[in-house]
């Protein structure tokens, strides 16, 4: 897979090294000579160019790459930039940063993002999600669908504790996709049993998350009622 990536900062960089070791190609284009480091993504291929300009993205065959990453530390570069990269060029995948959580709403199909990443909200998630049980905490939001990937550590109280996977009525557009039990990670099937203090991870339409919510943290005494 051809990647790549706007922004050969901190971020940008780091991105490239995990995509290289998957055994993936990385273009890094940045437009300041100062972060032009080869040496430290020596892998990679460079590029010195404004990424917000068509001449560069002509230049850097951008409608050869399967990704392209907006990783720069200014929002309004990270805009211009998706949106050239699907409107211009057909890239399949566009991911971008976010910088400031207030500009989130803007990342969104209408400016060519398909996955919004948003670190200090990723960072809060995280953090909820380390702390919490019988509360979702969103993880990660899909700009295509309406749909965010989530997650509830299933209560002890639960009444789905001990219920398999197939005989639980789950909201309509929600999917269950991973269950982590310990240092276990389960594709659920239906005949997998839900347990106590499992990490459950769906894909799920934002309007449905509260109606998961209930259904996954309801107690047995009120389910019995």
């Amino acid at each position: 897979m051809r990647v790549a990536i706007a922004g050969a900062g901190a971020v940008g960089r780091s991105i490239a090294g995990e995509l290289l070791e998957n055994g993936h190609e990385v273009l890094l284009i940045d437009k300041a000579p100062t972060a032009i480091s080869v040496e430290r993504v020596p892998q990679a291929e460079w590029l010195l160019a404004d990424a917000c300009e068509i001449t560069s993205l002509d230049e850097a065959a951008i409608q050869r790459c399967n990704v392209v990453i907006a990783a720069t530390g200014d929002d309004k570069v990270n805009l211009v930039v998706s949106l050239l990269a699907k409107t211009e060029y057909g890239v399949p995948r566009v991911v971008s940063r976010v910088n400031n959580p207030k500009n989130e709403w803007l990342f969104n199909e209408s400016w060519g993002v398909d996955v919004a990443v948003s670190t200090p909200r990723l960072m809060s998630a995280l953090v909820e999600e380390a702390v919490s049980v019988g509360d979702l905490v969103r993880l990660l939001r899909f700009s295509h669908g309406d749909a965010n990937l989530v997650e509830l550590t299933l209560p002890e109280e639960s009444a789905l504790a001990g219920t398999q996977v197939g005989a639980v009525q789950w909201p309509q557009d929600t999917s269950l996709v991973t269950i982590i039990r310990g240092t276990r990670v389960l594709t659920p099937t239906r005949e997998d049993s839900l347990e106590a203090g499992d990490e459950l991870l769906f894909v799920a339409a934002q309007s449905r998350e509260e109606q998961l919510e209930d259904l996954l943290s309801v107690r047995r005494n009120d389910a019995a009622r």
